[in-house]
This record gives structure tokens, sequence and C-alpha cells, in this order.
């Protein structure tokens, strides 16, 4: 039986200047350390096992030396055998009531709380999040199994619908089937947990496709299932190549839906292929992407100075720039151009850095593409603005990925670091003439994720709102920190299909709507109830039959 539901509320953040909480967080590190190392199986059809390809290792960025795990090279017959298993077992699980498909998120919910300062120190040894960051991501992986749980009960009422005069009618919303989740490093258990349990809360099976920058934490998310219960091939995971694993789960017929968060250019070649049907295929696949941004936090000059430059660093340097939401653009009218940007580098420049177990607020960037990849803009920055902070590897006492925040200021709003996504470090300050001038600008770019707009006038904030034109606008605070059940996240324009994660419109992306009429009996007595009767209309029942066996586990 489902617990008695309670509104959603999120999940708190825990306290790190507590000294008590910040010691259990670095036991917990400890713990984790004496772990590194161990070989771990992909989930199929409820069964660990092994990679056809081999395996391949997960080193830690902020020490490149020490081996995070091992984890298995999936061949593409595993990896279509894995959504072989999804479509088994969705046979029976579309059928398991609402309620039931809930609770197994809420105890999932238990386990995340119970496990949760061990997850924490896997993040920050995976991924490089230091203490806060990686226990916001962990909150909200909570955050999600809790909210997607209590969605799944709001849609088991379907659709309100009204009955005609001789016939009863109601519109139920039902999974679609069995499809995968390719889900990104940079918040990995948060988004892998979150894009596989809102399918699965609908009533769908899911193979997860973790990137392989990241396979610990979905090892972890596959756990958790384990641990509650789920039945075997409702989650599975498969680990490996991109190409090999991935492309051939987004090209199979038997996919159904693809759920992806990750770059620009690869969610465009995943839609593209998701489009191109074959002859064996028998339905439109759906797609839901978050593919990034290029998000701007603007400054009028009305603003508080001291809070949008704090909101700045915050945005532009949390988690080493490594969010989708992260403020790569800051737009400051030429009014306060100046105070603000003398702020912005003073703050920058108090910024430490070190590796994420030691809970430095700058850690490393991902991997040593990444470095490549943010070392380049930061050259071509030197060309279009001008370099103030930063703009080197940054040394430290251990051997990772570590990379100074990085502040150029002048930069033309053409600029490619003004208009590409870099994901990492780097911050671009651009000097708007004024009000509108900064809108404009806001607007300039292909992406529409996030912004942030700082002002104390009343006007332009309502202008603001109307006019800045991304997915989740933030006033008077910075541009990243979306929370579950309060800011559904997802972009305009080339930032997604606005999917809406963590809101009360994403399980209609797994879900259909399929609308029920049944003709009613015509009776013996009575005045007729249309043209054409000659007595009372009575229901058959038959349709109420039907929608209780779709949670019996009868067809």
């Amino acid at each position: 039986m489902a617990k008695k539901i309670s509104p959603f509320k999120n999940e708190s953040y825990l306290d790190f200047n507590d000294e008590t909480i910040n010691a259990a967080q670095k036991a917990a590190l400890e713990e984790v350390r004496s772990k590194l190392g161990v070989e771990y199986n992909m989930l199929i059809g409820g069964k660990r096992v092994k990679g056809k390809k081999g395996t391949f290792k997960r080193e830690n960025p902020s020490n490149i030396k020490e081996t995070v795990g091992i984890f298995q090279m999936a061949s593409r017959k595993q990896a279509i055998k894995a959504l072989d298993a999804a479509w088994e077992a969705f046979e029976t699980w579309k059928y398991v009531s609402p309620e039931i498909r809930a609770d197994y998120l809420f105890r999932a919910a238990d386990v995340v709380r119970r496990r949760r300062l061990e997850f924490n120190a896997w993040a920050i040894t995976e991924v490089g999040q230091n203490f806060a960051e990686t226990d916001a991501q962990i909150a909200e992986a909570i955050d999600f199994l809790e909210y997607y749980g209590r969605e799944a009960l709001r849609y088991a009422d379907g659709m309100d619908v009204i009955d005609t005069q001789s016939e009863r009618n109601k519109t139920i919303y039902i999974p679609i089937g069995a499809g995968i989740s390719i889900s990104p490093w940079n918040f990995p258990f948060a988004i892998t947990i979150g894009m596989a349990a809102g399918p699965i809360a609908a009533g769908n099976t899911v193979v997860a496709k973790p990137s392989p920058d990241s396979p610990m934490m979905a090892q972890l998310v596959s756990e958790v299932f384990e641990e509650v219960g789920l039945p075997d091939g409702v989650f599975n995971l498969v680990t490996g190549d991109n190409i090999e694993v991935g492309e051939s789960l987004v090209k199979s017929h038997k996919t159904r839906f693809i759920n992806f968060t990750g770059s620009l250019g690869v969610g465009l070649r995943i839609t593209k292929l998701a489009g191109q049907p074959n002859d064996k295929q028998k339905f439109l696949k759906r797609v839901a992407t978050e593919l990034g941004g290029k998000n701007a936090v603007v400054v009028d000059s009305e603003a508080d100075l001291d809070a949008a430059a704090q909101a700045i660093v915050t945005s532009a340097f949390g988690y080493q720039g490594q969010k989708c939401s992260a403020g790569s653009r800051a737009i400051i009218c030429e009014d306060v151009y100046d105070q603000v940007t003398e702020r912005v580098i003073a703050l920058t420049e108090e910024l430490e850095i070190g590796n994420a177990m030691h809970n430095y607020p700058v850690g490393p960037v991902v991997n040593k593409k990444a470095v490549d990849k943010i070392l380049k803009y930061i050259d071509i920055g030197k060309k279009e603005g001008r370099l103030v902070v930063g703009g080197k590897k940054a040394k430290t006492d251990f051997k990772g990925y570590y990379i100074q925040p990085t502040v150029f200021i002048d930069v033309p709003a053409d600029a490619r670091i003004a208009q590409e996504e870099i994901f990492g470090p780097v911050v671009a300050l651009i000097k708007a003439k004024d009000f509108d001038d900064a809108l404009k600008i806001a607007n300039s770019t292909r992406f529409g994720l996030t912004g942030a707009f700082f002002s104390k006038n009343p006007s332009k904030i309502d202008r603001a709102l109307r006019e800045f034109h991304v997915g989740n606008l933030y006033i008077n605070r910075k541009s990243t920190g979306a929370l579950v059940g309060a800011q559904p996240f997802g972009g305009f324009n080339l930032s997604g299909t606005d999917s809406k994660a963590g809101g009360r419109d994403y399980l209609l992306y797994f879900l259909q709507a399929k609308s029920l009429t049944e003709r009613l009996q015509q009776g013996k007595k009575g005045p007729a109830l249309c043209s054409g009767t000659s007595g009372p209309i009575q229901p058959t029942l038959t349709l109420s039959r039907y929608l209780i066996s779709l949670t019996s586990g009868k067809q």
C-alpha cells in the first residue's frame, strides 16, 4: 500500500557549517575512498551482467591518479537486449496501479535519504562537486522521486471531459512503452534518477545510458531501484560507448521514447536520427531534450550592484561553470558597468581552487577534453575581449583538471565567447547602452534556457518578465538553482524541447491520452433521451470494467 501522501515539499539542504555534519561528510568520503577501483556490472532484465566489449575506467578529475571504478563496455546487442527486457517488463508494469508505482518512488526517496552522505561522497569523487553543490544534487534527486510519484497519482484521475446525452465518456492517460534515458555527467545522480523516475512513474520502462564520465552515479541509481524491489526490467542500466550503445538505442525501431540531457550537437543528432523511422517501426518516437544554454545575468542601472556582482560570480563559477544554467554572460548597463566589473573581478580573485574532497569553492572540470575545449575558448576570448582574471590552468597540490576562474571584459555581444556554450569557468562581461539594448543582447543567442535580471525598477522588471525570452527567468537572483515543483526546468529555442523537468507537464511526455466512449443501452420505459430512442438509457458498465482492469493486471 502507498503511504499517506502529504503535500510535496522540497528536501532541505545539509548545513556543512555545522561541524557534526561536516565531519560526517568527511567520514563518508574516507569510506568511499576505501572502495575506489571496484568493478561494477550492468543491470539488464534484473540481472547483473558484464560487457561484451570489455571494461573502462573512470578517473577522479580532482586527482587523476585515482580510479573511481571499473565499468562495463556494452555491445550493441546487449543494448538492444536491455531494450527487449524493458518491453517484456512493460507488458505487466503498464497495468500496475499508479499507487503502487508511486510507492516504489517514495521508498526509493527514503533509500537516498539514508545513503545521502555516501552518495554525496561518490559525486564529490567522480565529478568534482564541492560539498554544497553535490548535496543540492542529491536533494534534487529526492525531490524528483517524491514529486513524480505524486504526479503519477494526479494523472491517474485522467482528463476532465463531459458525458453526452447518450454516451458515457472518459479520457485517461496511459504509458507509451519502453524507452531510453541518456543522461549527462554534470548532475549525474539527480538527472539520471529523475529522467528515469518520470517515465517509470507514468507506467513506462527505461533503459538508462549514462555518460562515460559518471557511470558510478548511475550505478548508485540502479542500486536504489534494486533495493526497493522495482520489478526486473523496469529499470535497466547499460554503460559504454556513446556511439556503440547510445546511437544503437536511439536508432532502434523498438525505442518508443528518448529522454536526453546534454550538448546541443548530440541533441540535434538524436533528434534527426529519431525522426528517421524504418520499416519495422510502428510509432513516432517521442523525444524530450534539454540542450544547454548561453545564459545571461542582466544588470540594470537601477540594480543592487553588490547583489548583482555576487550573482554573476556564483552563476558563472559555481561547479566550475559546468551547469547548463550557468551565467556565462553578464550584460551590464554602461552607467554601472565599471562599478559592477570592479566588484566581479574582486570576488573572482577571492575564489580558491583545489581538490573537491577538501571542499574548495572551485574544483576541477570533468576531463581532459573539457580542459582543452575551455582553453581553446580562452584563447579565442583573448582576441575578442580583455582578459582581466584567470585564463590558465590552475596549480594545485593534486594532478587534476583545474582551470582558473576566468573573466573577460569589454566583450562584443556577437563575439564567440558571448554566443557559444563553453561549459567551463569563463564569463564574458558585455556593456549595454541602456536597458533596451541589454534586453536585445540577452535575446541575441540561439539558446534560451535561463536568465537573471537585476533591477529595482518595477516597470523594467515587468518588461523583462515579458520580453526576456528564456524558459527560466529569475529576478534579482542568480541564474542557477531551479527547484523541483517550484521552477520547472527547460528552455526555449535551441535549449531543447522545454520539457520542464520537475514540473506538472513533465510526465505528459511519457503518456498518451486515450478517449473512451460507450454508447448507453436503451431501456424499456421513460421518455427518450435523444432522437430515435423510446426509453431511458442505461450504462452497460463495460467501460467501468475496462478502467478497473487497467490497474489490476488484467487485459
